[in-house]
């Protein structure tokens, strides 16, 4: 069976939403970090996003690709800048990786499809 990284997406962050309750101090900490990291400076978000992609699948963390591909997907990434992206990661993280790199495939075609289907089009 497929993992369906859209749904990832959402149950993570319905889950996430009762860690801010819980560690509330702890999560606006995190939060900032992630808002100043992500922040376009002299590189910008997608090749951000792009760099987030990569670590998550060296380090082998699903939900990390769910959310970075989702959010490259977003930011615009195009299969050449994904791939590249996937090559570096499978380089850094080795065999292991080269299946993580696999789910994040998978991941993004997911998110573009979202997209795709949630883009009005002109008939």
């Amino acid at each position: 069976m497929k993992t369906d990284y859209v749904e990832i997406t959402k149950n993570v962050s319905a889950t996430l939403k009762e860690l801010r309750a819980g560690a509330p101090d702890v999560m606006k900490g995190f939060g900032a970090i992630a808002q100043a990291a992500a922040k376009a400076d002299a590189l910008d978000t997608k090749t951000k996003e792009l760099i987030a992609l990569a670590i998550g699948v060296a380090v082998r963390c699903e939900d990390c690709i769910a959310f970075h591909a989702k959010a490259a997907v977003a930011q615009g990434a195009t299969d050449a800048e994904i791939f590249e992206t996937l090559g570096m990661a499978i380089y850094m993280g080795a065999g292991p990786s080269v299946m993580y790199a696999a789910h994040a495939v998978d991941a993004v075609r997911q998110f573009e499809a979202a997209k795709a289907a949630a883009t009005p089009t002109m008939a």
